[in-house]
């Protein structure tokens, strides 16, 4: 029979939020982990805010609502709010009551640029790869780095110490074919982004560098960086990451034909590195040679090393990271990081998933 068009006349409910999200949903087993690192967190925010005044959102729901804004990709804090003020799943992730007012986004974005800074983007980040330890390798690790780009045009690219340019008809001047460089001119939009393309050829865009250590074993990250773009950037980030890998036994690096130099190779193995990168012979000698390659782990770390893409892509499409929407090294560096940590969280709930089946 047809069933009644009911109005929805109900004041009251008696079914909690809990209540409402199925028990085998992908997000419970984050939430737990979520609860264990907060937790873990707890007087390092204590000590980041002020013992009287108003109160701010709390950090720890600040930090659960910037995490589903990654998951599920939504591509502003105004989508954000707007999510949590009906969707009853983000509700119970974030800890809200199903009558609790929503913040402002305003206030939300306020509120995350006061408390996230790089060093609880690195604790959060360290947190995550204290439960995933079980599944890291500490031999074999592969680096590489990506190109971010900066939330900044090109026309916002004019010469330093020099006024804007005036207007043609209505028109901003054509600053095509005009030589430019990172040594003439900076952007206005974003002062610490600079002029790059990744390989011959391709686009120059306003950017970052981010750059990321990979574990060889489940493709986990285990050190990230954002510098600013240069031709050395990915090697000086290499050496200094490879200088943070925990003990003082031998370790491989995986890497592409960026990494193969004389002083980036040199540099690497008196840091008892092993650098497996792979061979440069286009117009020159390769700093690698037949003792590396000779081996089998050689051939395996060259296959390993391109999973480190398989991290970016998902950074990027996932985590919003092709054309980041913060300004300033600073500001980049921890998003990167916060990213990287969520990216290492989603392998993480698929391993044990996997473990338990």
């Amino acid at each position: 029979m047809r069933g009644t068009d009911e109005k929805q006349d109900g004041m009251f409910s008696y079914v909690s939020v809990e209540e409402r999200v199925p028990a085998d949903h992908p997000l419970r087993p984050l939430r737990a982990m979520m609860d264990a690192f907060l937790k873990e967190m707890s007087p390092l925010f204590a000590k980041l805010y002020a013992r009287t005044g108003r109160p701010s959102i709390a950090p720890e729901r600040l930090l659960r609502a910037l995490l589903l804004q990654i998951l599920y990709t939504v591509r502003s804090e105004r989508l954000l709010v707007e999510q949590l003020d009906y969707n009853l799943l983000y509700r119970w992730f974030v800890g809200m009551d199903m009558d609790e007012p929503v913040w402002n986004h305003a206030v939300f974005s306020k509120n995350r640029d006061r408390l996230l800074n790089e060093e609880v983007a690195e604790i959060f980040f360290r947190q995550v790869l204290e439960r995933a330890k079980p599944y890291l390798s500490d031999e074999h690790f592969s680096v590489d780095g990506t190109l971010l780009e900066a939330w900044a045009s090109h026309k916002s690219f004019r010469p330093k110490n020099e006024d804007e340019p005036p207007s043609e008809g209505g028109r901003e001047v054509n600053f095509h074919g005009d030589k430019r460089s990172n040594e003439t001119h900076q952007s206005t939009t974003d002062p610490d982004a600079r002029l790059y393309k990744k390989s011959k050829g391709s686009e120059a865009k306003l950017g970052y560098l981010g750059h990321a250590l990979m574990e060889n074993s489940h493709g986990l990250l285990v050190d990230t960086m954002v510098t600013q773009a240069d031709g050395r950037a990915e090697r000086d980030a290499a050496w200094r990451m490879a200088s943070r890998i925990p003990g003082v036994k031998q370790v491989t690096m995986g890497g592409d034909k960026n990494f193969d130099t004389q002083e980036c190779v040199g540099e690497l193995r008196e840091m008892n590195v092993t650098p497996h990168v792979a061979q440069n012979n286009t117009n020159r000698r390769s700093a690698i040679d037949g003792r590396t390659t000779r081996h089998p782990g050689y051939a395996i770390s060259q296959r390993k090393r391109k999973r480190i893409e398989e991290s970016f892509g998902w950074m990027k499409t996932i985590g919003m990271l092709k054309k980041v929407k913060l300004r300033g090294l600073e500001k980049v560096s921890w998003l990167f990081t916060f990213v990287a940590a969520v990216y290492n969280l989603h392998r993480l709930q698929r391993l044990q998933a996997q473990a338990a089946s």
